[in-house]
């Protein structure tokens, strides 16, 4: 896995071992941002079950000022930590060290551009995740909130939490689903 374009565009990134992660490819982190980069620059960009942080590193490389990682595996931390710092980019990171459930209500933006949300596939934790998100006072109409899911996965608890769906692109295994709040 590596960074794709930016300022640290071609460095290779650590990935933890095992089935505990899922690092989206670089195929589909290249097809992401190039969807969203004409507002990447200056952002703050918050990405949830972090992995290996490639996600937010991306947006860090393309300019986002400061971008917030979210993990609580112990060997998912060390890899978003060596990254930073190979990277440097560990100045405009926060690492929090925890659950995505605990972080939401410890970022204190008062507003992120983006929400990156990548849980475990089977675990179930979407509508719970948008939950807190809808309660969280970074989250605005402004806030882009992009889900990445199995391609068959069913959202329709959205529309009764308040959000919408802008945008759908789906992969062979996968899609990215683009949420704003409604």
């Amino acid at each position: 896995m590596r960074v794709i374009a930016g300022r640290a565009r071609s460095l290779q990134l650590k990935t933890p071992q095992g089935p505990g992660t899922r690092p989206t490819t670089d195929r589909i982190k290249e097809t992401l941002f190039n969807m969203i980069q004409w507002d990447i620059s200056g952002c703050i960009f918050v990405d949830l079950f972090a992995g290996s942080g490639g996600i937010g590193i991306e947006a860090l490389s393309r300019g986002a000022s400061h971008a917030y990682f979210v993990e609580n595996d112990r060997e998912a931390i060390s890899c978003i930590q060596e990254n930073l710092a190979f990277t440097k980019f560990s100045n405009n990171a926060t690492l929090l060290k925890q659950d995505v459930f605990t972080a939401i209500p410890m970022i204190h933006e008062k507003e992120a551009d983006f929400v990156f949300i990548d849980p475990p596939y089977q675990a179930g934790d979407e509508e719970k995740v948008f939950e807190l998100l809808a309660a969280a006072p970074y989250v605005t109409e402004n806030t882009l909130l992009i889900l990445e899911a199995e391609k068959d996965k069913e959202l329709g608890f959205l529309t009764g939490q308040g959000y919408q769906i802008v945008k759908e692109k789906k992969y062979k295994t996968n899609k990215h689903v683009f949420i704003k709040r409604a």
